[in-house]
């Protein structure tokens, strides 16, 4: 009877657990819209008549909302559960997202432009969606995290992962196969499409206790909160068993130091969710085998170090590249498509940026599960430093940038996008397993906020460097506000006029951001040359410590 019992409960927490990663699949789809921006940007830049910098100063602020809310999230969910960040996640997106709608519906009227208490109501809409995404996604992932056993978890939190990367495919999706061409209605599916769904995970998102003999492999351990930009692991208690080297806190911080720092027990890491690939981040570890030792790099110690300069350079010419292109390429399509429609088509023109959008989405959620498997099979099978993904992720952005330069059609320009999202997922898909082999697992969510923040100082730079380059190629508001085209007409030539969605607006192909362009092409270049630098450092290191042992 007790057995009977005791196979029932389990099987009603297999139903529980099942609930409760369906609900945060749907919750983490509802969190990546903030890769969705440029998909109605240019409408917005459109219809407020505003600049592509002030448009490129609101996208980054969502990436600001998104940046900058994870600390603060993932104390939250540690101590309170999943309750609160989800109902902060739907007042959040359902405010922000339906802000931007209004003022976009209320225009400007006769202004020039929109003004500056409006303009700063957009860039706080456009903050607060970045946190709400983020606290949505930390939910999530924190969630599955406690309530899957070790052998499971790294599989469920990628899944979680995995909705997040397809977030913005599916709201373009949805909103330009119903609405097409109506940036409104866009929008409101958005506010809407983001805050419900958080609103259902609260009645299914919920931690399901692991049994008792499952639960004993996660003692000592807190969950993990993930997002773009910040990862959250509690340190780990030391095992019985385990070494710890105390005169292993000098200042000096090799890439993979022979001096002994904290030992990493096999039955003593939280296998658990990571931003872009869960089970290479947290569960490498494993593979590595109980002899491997980590260094123990935080606080004083990591600001001294060159090690984290290098990853922070390279990480900011990245991302920095990466939010460029995410936040421009709305305007990217749109300058290409006027180029070669000499009628301009509102309705076409917002089908091409959909088409980016979903394109980029794909790649994204593609290259966080490549990267993983190479970065894998690189340290497995070749027994080299995972550092050397690196130079695949700067390789992929720099062919991203050269392809964006030469194309010349907004028929081609998937490939360029493509290729950019590949870049993207792999940069964040590599990165946190790097940082645990160059710094360790005791500090490492710490270490990983302070890296985290590159992604703003590259993404402000290159941004705000593209819009300006943007602006400087509007044309003259009485020389080019419309564009015409002879056509034929039984014997005579006609010319036929239509006016250009924007005079703020640049519609001349890719002269428009070239020159945005090839300075990040030189910037990946370099990160190439630093990622080189940093896989031959490790690899000496490595083996230092070989012939040391």
């Amino acid at each position: 009877m007790e057995f009977a019992n005791r196979n029932k409960a389990e099987k009603m927490l297999t139903v529980f657990r099942i609930a409760t990663l369906a609900g945060s699949v749907l919750v983490a789809l509802s969190s990546g819209t903030n890769y969705i921006y440029s998909a109605y940007a240019p409408q917005l830049g459109a219809r407020l008549r505003v600049s592509h910098t002030q448009l490129n100063i609101i996208g980054l602020a969502g990436n600001m909302g998104v940046y900058t809310s994870g600390p603060a999230w993932g104390r939250i969910v540690d101590r309170e559960g999943p309750r609160i960040p989800l109902i902060g996640a739907s007042i959040c997106l359902l405010v922000g997202y339906f802000g931007i709608k209004q003022m976009y519906d209320d225009g400007i009227g006769n202004g020039a432009t929109v003004s500056a208490l409006h303009f700063t109501l957009l860039v706080a809409c456009g903050f607060l969606t970045g946190m709400g995404g983020n606290a949505g996604l930390g939910a999530a992932i924190n969630t599955t995290a406690k309530s899957f056993p070790p052998a499971a978890r790294g599989t469920t939190t990628s899944l979680v992962m995995s909705g997040f990367g397809l977030s913005a495919f599916w709201f373009s999706l949805l909103a330009h196969t119903f609405y097409p061409g109506n940036t409104s209605a866009f929008l409101l599916i958005l506010a809407i499409g983001t805050a419900f769904p958080m609103l259902i995970g609260l009645l299914i998102v919920k931690p399901v206790p692991l049994p008792p003999w499952d639960r004993a492999t996660n003692e000592g351990y807190d969950p993990v909160l993930s997002d773009d930009a910040v990862i959250v692991v509690a340190e780990p208690q030391v095992a019985l068993g385990q070494e710890v080297n105390a005169e292993a806190e000098t200042d000096s911080a090799p890439l993979l130091s022979h001096q002994r720092g904290t030992k990493v027990h096999q039955d003593s890491i939280p296998p658990s969710g990571v931003e872009s690939n869960t089970a290479m981040a947290l569960n490498h570890e494993r593979n590595t085998g109980d002899e491997d030792v980590l260094p123990n790099i935080h606080g004083k110690r990591l600001w001294l170090t060159s090690d984290f300069y290098l990853v922070f350079i390279i990480m900011a010419i990245c991302s920095g590249t990466g939010l460029m292109y995410i936040n421009n390429v709305g305007s990217i399509s749109q300058a290409l498509y006027a180029k070669t429609h000499p009628v301009y088509d509102d309705i076409e023109a917002s089908k091409w940026q959909a088409a980016q959008v979903s394109v980029l989405s794909l790649g994204n959620f593609a290259g966080r599960i490549l990267i993983g498997l190479i970065s894998d099979f690189t340290h497995n099978r070749l027994h080299l430093p995972r550092t050397y993904c690196l130079c695949i992720v700067s390789s992929l952005f720099i062919v991203s940038q050269a392809t964006a330069i030469a194309v010349s059609s907004v028929k081609t320009l998937w490939i360029a996008t493509l290729l950019l999202g590949l870049a993207y997922g792999s940069l964040f898909g590599s990165l946190p397993a790097i940082m645990i082999d160059w710094f360790g697992l005791a500090h490492f969510s710490e270490n990983w906020g302070y890296v985290s923040f590159s992604p703003v100082m590259g993404g402000n730079l290159f941004s705000l460097m593209f819009g300006y380059d943007l602006d400087t190629h509007v044309p003259a508001k009485d020389a080019n506000s419309s564009l015409a085209l002879r056509t034929w007409s039984g014997l005579s030539d006609i010319l036929v006029s239509r006016e250009l969605p924007s005079e703020h607006q640049c519609f001349d192909g890719k002269a428009c951001y070239m020159g945005s362009l090839q300075v990040t092409l030189v910037a990946c270049i370099i990160s190439l040359g630093l990622s080189w630098w940093a896989g031959i450092r490790d690899r000496h290191k490595l083996r230092d410590r070989t012939a040391h042992n």
